[in-house]
């Protein structure tokens, strides 16, 4: 709640910052429901749903320069979440990969080695799902 998120269009790379100010969608498969304005500035709002690259930032800012990383899953049980933080060590072994609850549930974060923009969207390409639950997405520490 109050986070700023980039949502990019990958079909037009349109993109707008928006800040989150509830906790849908409700509907499975769907990760954010956007205000009219929003899907209008990156095409969405004529098809309805759109597949969408989103990443957060502390602020709002073109800049990539800063401390990045790759959050993935939101678990009711926290042992899911220590399986799969168990699951990406073995993975990146030069990267910090950490469990911690948050607001919604236990969350794994994947820090690169190198942490800035680019790494952290390889590593989040590396992590590609289809369970809504464990969708990674690039996340700005600074």
């Amino acid at each position: 709640m109050g986070s700023t998120v980039r949502v990019t269009n990958i079909a037009t790379n349109q993109s707008v910052f928006v800040r989150i100010t509830d906790r849908g969608p409700f509907v499975p498969g769907r990760v954010l429901d956007l205000s009219l304005g929003a899907a209008k500035a990156i095409g969405v709002w004529r098809p309805g749903v759109a597949e969408v690259k989103i990443e957060a930032f502390a602020h709002a800012t073109n800049d990539p320069a800063g401390r990045w990383c790759v959050q993935i899953g939101v678990f009711k049980n926290s042992d899911d979440a220590l399986d799969l933080r168990d699951e990406l060590m073995q993975r990146y072994k030069t990267a910090k990969v950490i469990e911690f609850t948050g607001p919604t549930g236990h969350w794994v974060r994947v820090n690169p080695a190198k942490p800035d923009l680019a790494h952290a969207n390889e590593v989040a390409a590396s992590l590609e799902s289809t369970d809504p639950a464990a969708f990674p997405y690039v996340v700005r520490l600074d």
